[in-house]
């Protein structure tokens, strides 16, 4: 497996990936930093003189772009960041290193929480099912009631679409996460464990569900009648006041639209293109990409009302520091609705 499953070495050497991350950071902070100056007294930019970082998260976003080519002579300098998860990702933003991310809405509200200065540009729609609770095939657990005492993993950290998953299923059957022991842990290293046999239940999502239930893995509860479906791309702030990278941010969104529908009309090509690039065989490619990142578009009135009441539900469960009002996080002008 070439992208999912190097995590042994993280689990042998657990200091890896964060000494890993610094890294990225320090390297595409120095990027930043010597960000020129390309505004013009008349109020032009010079596109020549910007450089977009796009994060990434398992190489979703990337291995669509670029199969795609809708990135092939843009005026502007692309480099791409990927990250196995939304929490180191939010990280890289948060120091400037990072300009744009792609999530899932509880990520993005537990970052907003936080103080991480982002803002929604556009709407990234997957299937409800392209999460869920996974147990061992021969586990004695059968239903969500059978997890009262148990340890639960969650990927990736506090805040996930897993973890929202997680407290509301188990409310669904009179529990919640006081009957349970909660820990989370980064979906690699999540992947390999529970592979192992060292994780009993495993609250996560795709790409890494439908691999480890193609490896075994039964499934207890996906997000159908939970999860809102929706996620975001988010740009920082700080990239947001920078008019160069404004403009380029306004062009990039409309190419990535392109590389959306160009990949729903070349589905067989683009399958087999993932396959390629992850290691993954074709037919666990394929099921991958159905649920996943199905649709990139405007944010929509009703995207912000969907995210609300898992903002809210979130809040109630404790898990966001402070209350959050989407709308306030949502940025229009980027990628306005036709």
């Amino acid at each position: 497996m070439k992208i999912f499953f190097k995590s042994k070495k993280f689990r042998k050497r657990k200091w890896c990936f964060p000494i890993f991350i610094t890294v990225i950071i320090s390297i595409l902070s120095a990027c930043g930093n010597d960000q020129a100056k390309v505004a013009e007294a008349d109020g032009k930019v010079d596109l020549s003189k910007v450089t977009l970082v796009l994060g990434d998260q398992a190489g979703l976003t990337k291995s669509k772009v670029e199969a795609s080519k809708v990135l092939e002579g843009t005026p502007y300098k692309v480099k791409w960041a990927s990250f196995q998860g939304a929490a180191p990702l939010f990280e890289a933003v948060k120091s400037g290193s990072v300009d744009t991310a792609p999530a899932g809405d509880t990520p993005i509200l537990t970052a907003a929480a936080s103080g991480v200065p982002i803002q929604i540009i556009a709407t990234n729609v997957s299937s409800t099912e392209s999460l869920g609770i996974l147990v061992q095939k021969d586990s004695s657990i059968k239903t969500v009631s059978d997890l009262k005492g148990k340890t639960i993993a969650i990927s990736s950290a506090q805040g996930s679409i897993a973890q929202h998953l997680v407290i509301e299923a188990l409310k669904e059957v009179g529990l919640t996460t006081n009957d349970v022991k909660i820990k989370f842990i980064l979906p690699t290293d999540a992947s390999a464990a529970f592979k192992a046999g060292e994780i009993e239940v495993w609250g996560t999502f795709d790409p890494y569900m439908t691999i480890a239930v193609n490896n075994g893995a039964r499934v207890l509860r996906t997000g159908k009648g939970i999860s809102s479906g929706v996620g975001f791309l988010t740009v920082s702030e700080e990239a947001l006041k920078d008019p160069g990278k404004k403009a380029a941010l306004k062009d990039v969104v409309k190419r990535f639209e392109k590389a959306w529908e160009w990949q729903q009309d070349n589905k067989e090509e683009y399958d087999k293109l993932y396959s390629k690039i992850t290691g993954l065989p074709e037919d666990v490619s394929r099921e991958i990409n159905s649920k996943v990142n199905a649709e990139f578009r405007p944010v929509t009135e009703s995207d912000i009302q969907a995210v609300q009441k898992v903002a809210d539900s979130f809040k109630e469960a404790r898990v966001l520091q402070k209350s959050v009002k989407v709308s306030e996080l949502v940025d229009k002008e980027i990628f306005p609705n036709k």
